[in-house]
């Protein structure tokens, strides 16, 4: 499976942005996505996962700011950010994670750079 990520740019502080990330192929219905950064000198860190379940989790950082969620039919995960702050500047992923006959898949997204600055 290919995930394709987009919707990265530049914004305020206090501005929203709306990533996406697009499946090839069908993979919501047994797959946990999330939505991963990492800033410069940084490890990459969670921001937010979907289960296939449709559970969601994030961390303490975005919480409230952040809403992670997927449209079916489009075969594409979605990442609503508000409030935006210059510490969410980063280049986020998408990743694709399940497992099948013991062996786990794991597929990333391409990333793309949110850059929050006035």
């Amino acid at each position: 499976v290919q995930l394709q990520a987009s919707g990265g740019g530049l914004v305020q502080p206090g501005g929203s942005l709306t990533l996406s990330c697009a499946a090839s192929r069908s993979i919501f219905s047994f797959a946990n996505m999330g939505w991963y950064r990492q800033a410069p000198g940084k490890e990459r860190e969670l921001v937010a996962t979907l289960t296939s379940g449709g559970s969601k989790n994030y961390a303490d950082s975005v919480k409230g700011r952040f809403t992670i969620f997927r449209d079916n039919a489009k075969r594409t995960m979605y990442l609503q950010m508000n409030s935006l702050k210059p510490e969410d500047a980063a280049v986020y992923y998408c990743n694709a994670r399940w497992w099948s006959s013991g062996t786990q898949y794991d597929y990333w997204g391409q990333g793309t750079q949110v850059t929050v600055s006035s």
